[in-house]
């Protein structure tokens, strides 16, 4: 009686777990089907198209007046470069509130969360007048630069990401440093040869969030960008919603799949690191 009744809340569990994934799969199966669907639109859509074709995937890398190649590489760069230099910036800041002590340490961490709170939407009329100003003074870092855009993302990256590195630095023990600098070491050397070494876990995940979060990004991206040769992806294949989205579907649905694996080659080369990361940053702060 009792291993009847195991196996049938066993197979109650599996059943539950099969549905979700089934409810995971399916929106993404669909996709990638009518991104080989070469009728290009949602009418008729099956799970398996009656002939499958590589037209739409041809038409990202020919057509010149959607140069989506072109977008997945910038939003490619664009989230690489963002990625690296927030993981640097938000390391040097979390261990500076982990190890020192100092006069409104805790009150800088909270300010730096609290800012985070606002969406970023909120504030695209300010941020684009803060852009063209500084753009007069250095075009570089102007409207319609990727340099511009960057720095954007890097004044709204640093708050969260703040609080959840230096809660796993908090799980260093500080003895470790002190070891090296009686051997001799700087303090950035015991900081970038013991600390950072220990930290890859955290790294990691603030380095893979940063970089999901600026690939798929949409709204300072399209007020601050306005060439179509800088747009980023998600800036891009905004036409094909304004621009007779039913009949682009089959071109959309190769894009958002072509889009989709930098983030999946991401995921896969860090996720040894991902749940240490995140569980271990989150338990003490």
């Amino acid at each position: 009686m009792y291993r009847k009744h195991s196996f049938f809340r066993a197979l109650w569990r599996h059943a539950v777990l099969l549905f979700f994934v089934v409810f995971a799969l399916f929106p993404i199966l669909w996709v990638i089907s009518a991104s080989f669907n070469p009728a290009n639109t949602l009418v008729g859509q099956r799970l398996i198209p009656s002939n499958p074709s590589l037209d739409n995937y041809r038409e990202i890398f020919t057509s010149e007046q959607y140069p989506i190649a072109v977008w997945i590489k910038n939003s490619v760069v664009i989230g690489l470069i963002t990625s690296t230099l927030v993981v640097i910036l938000t390391a040097f800041a979390a261990y500076a509130f982990s190890r020192f002590r100092f006069k409104g340490r805790r009150t800088g961490l909270f300010a730096s969360l609290l800012i985070q709170v606002f969406p970023q939407m909120l504030a695209a009329v300010s941020i684009y007048l803060l852009v063209l100003s500084i753009g007069r003074l250095v075009p570089a870092l102007g409207i319609n630069t990727h340099a511009g855009l960057i720095m954007v993302y890097l004044g709204g990256a640093m708050g969260v990401n703040a609080w959840l590195m230096k809660g796993y630095f908090d799980t260093i023990p500080s003895s470790l440093e002190e070891s090296a600098m009686i051997d001799g070491a700087s303090p950035f050397q015991a900081f970038y040869m013991i600390i950072l070494p220990l930290a890859r876990p955290i790294l990691a995940v603030i380095f893979l969030l940063q970089f999901i979060g600026t690939y798929s990004e949409l709204i300072l991206a399209s007020v601050l960008i306005s060439s179509s040769e800088k747009y980023t992806l998600a800036v891009g294949l905004q036409l094909f919603i304004h621009d007779q989205y039913a009949s682009r579907w089959g071109v959309f649905a190769a894009a958002s799949v072509l889009g989709a694996l930098p983030i999946v080659l991401l995921f896969m080369f860090l996720q040894k690191y991902l749940v240490t990361g995140l569980t271990t940053g989150a338990v003490k702060g």
